[in-house]
């Protein structure tokens, strides 16, 4: 999950001098107002990478703030009095008031990662431990306490070189770091710790208490990212009348805080070659065919999701999906607007409804999807309904793999000057009109809108069981063949 946080993200000094300048007055604004009101507390949950600066994220946050209203609340290995109460009793007990902002370090889902890496909770006990996490957390929430849930991230190559330039010889840091996993060593621990944090991270990042991964390569850009996310969890926290406009959990549109699209980092130049393309193309279609009618496939059953950019090509992707699978053993469900039968229903109905039998095919041409997409950018879901979205569809995804399911999405992607030359190709051409549409056109004038929702989606989405594969489509046979191939080489797998 969260892939864009590993592509560059930078600020140059000159550029978070002129966003820190904006972002503290608005942060006092808005810190200033939650100790008025006192409606709220605030958590402020660091966690991630040794090396990846979290007391430099703290310390930052305290010349930012009024610190007489700011507390750091820092969690290491239980003490005898905290032995002797349950678990949770350290973190209840100094619980930050309404009013007031606390900044935890060694929070509850440091203590959960440290067990699960040293072995001591095996992955049932993990996995309900995550789910008294999420019970706990929505109880915070009602009771009025905003969770900010922060992970840096950072390569873990460049977290170890970072933290032996802070050594000196004798074992000594050359400046205060927060280390916290110095006890994981043995590599068998370390694969177990990025597990159970990517784990953690997919079941506990709700509606409510969303999980924002931030990258910390470049101190200046983890830094405004944080500030942004405080502000924004303080302006919702504080009640004022602009939070429910302030949705994305990584943005900051009145702050222009820069953040690269997934889009932007594929190669939209690759083409298929066409002196071998139907050769490929009849190699992939049987493979799919055998994988498809083996005796194996008939305990399973094959979910595949198409979204993408309009005219990115998806009708003629599952047109060569299709050419290879057995006619009775597969159905495409193309997604439209819900009809009044599903909207009198919970949102996903429409879609479990339509999940096939093992042995059996379902094709979705748009899908579930669509509420973290065209209802978001649209307006016409609420921002409490699409955010709670992404862990209600990364359940139900869960549902699907965890009973033999196989899910396989795909993002096409195009330019939007490819895009252009296909609505006027289809606009030229008679039997290409059906295809083009005045909702065509007004989603493609919030293109940078819905970039931005594709980011997220794919950001909080890509599962380990159910990931993303983002298609370069501005060629059509190149498209194919990277859909052909991935779910071949999906099902073989």
């Amino acid at each position: 999950m969260f892939e864009s946080a590993r592509l560059p993200h930078a600020m140059t000094k000159a550029d978070f001098a002129d966003f820190e300048a904006r972002l503290r007055d608005s942060l006092l604004n808005a810190q200033f107002d939650l100790a008025e009101k006192k409606r709220a507390a605030v958590l402020v949950l660091i966690n991630g990478s040794d090396g990846a600066g979290k007391g430099d994220v703290v310390n930052r946050l305290y010349d930012w703030l009024d610190d007489h209203f700011v507390e750091t609340l820092s969690y290491g290995k239980p003490t005898d009095e905290e032995r002797a109460r349950p678990g949770a009793w350290r973190y209840w007990r100094d619980m930050t008031a309404k009013g007031r902002i606390g900044l935890v370090l060694g929070s509850w889902h440091h203590r959960a990662l440290r067990n699960r890496a040293l072995g001591r909770l095996d992955k049932a006990a993990y996995d309900n431990v995550l789910e008294e996490m999420n019970r706990a957390e929505e109880m915070l929430r009602l009771e009025g306490v905003h969770l900010l849930k922060i992970w840096l991230h950072l390569d873990d190559g460049e977290a170890r070189r970072r933290l032996d330039r802070l050594r000196q010889g004798n074992g000594a840091l050359r400046r205060p770091a927060v280390i916290e996993w110095e006890e994981i060593k043995k590599p068998r621990e370390l694969a177990r710790l990025n597990d159970a944090a990517l784990e953690m991270i997919e079941m506990t990042s709700t509606g409510g208490a969303p999980w924002a991964v931030v990258p910390a390569q470049d101190q200046h850009y983890r830094d405004a990212a944080v500030g942004d996310l405080l502000l924004q969890t303080l302006t919702r926290a504080a009640g004022a009348a602009r939070a429910a406009m302030r949705t994305s959990a990584l943005a900051a549109p009145d702050l222009e805080m820069p953040r690269p699209s997934l889009v932007s980092a594929l190669d939209l130049t690759q083409k298929a070659n066409p002196d071998v393309y139907s050769q490929e193309l009849r190699a992939l279609q049987r493979r799919l065919t055998e994988a498809t009618t083996t005796k194996s496939f008939r305990s399973r059953g094959l979910v595949l999701v198409f979204e993408g950019n309009d005219a990115a090509g998806k009708g003629g992707a599952i047109r060569r999906v299709r050419e290879a699978l057995d006619p009775r053993r597969f159905r495409v469900h193309g997604v439209a607007a819900p009809t009044d039968e599903e909207l009198a229903r919970p949102y996903l109905w429409r879609f479990w409804r339509n999940i096939p039998r093992r042995g059996d095919v379902a094709i979705f041409d748009r899908s579930w999807y669509g509420r973290v997409l065209v209802e978001r950018v649209q307006g016409y879901a609420s921002p409490d309904d699409w955010m709670r979205a992404y862990q209600e569809i990364n359940d139900f995804e869960r549902q699907l793999t965890e009973t033999s399911y196989l899910v396989v999405k795909f993002w096409l992607a195009i330019s939007a000057d490819e895009q252009l030359r296909r609505f006027q190709d289809r606009e030229a051409k008679s039997f290409k009109r059906y295809k083009l549409t005045p909702d065509d056109w007004r989603n493609r004038e919030k293109w940078d809108a819905y970039e931005q929702a594709m980011t997220d989606m794919v950001d909080r989405t890509s599962s380990r069981q159910a990931p993303w594969t983002l298609v370069e489509a501005n060629d059509k046979k190149f498209a194919r063949l990277k859909v052909l191939r991935t779910i071949v080489e999906r099902l073989e797998a």
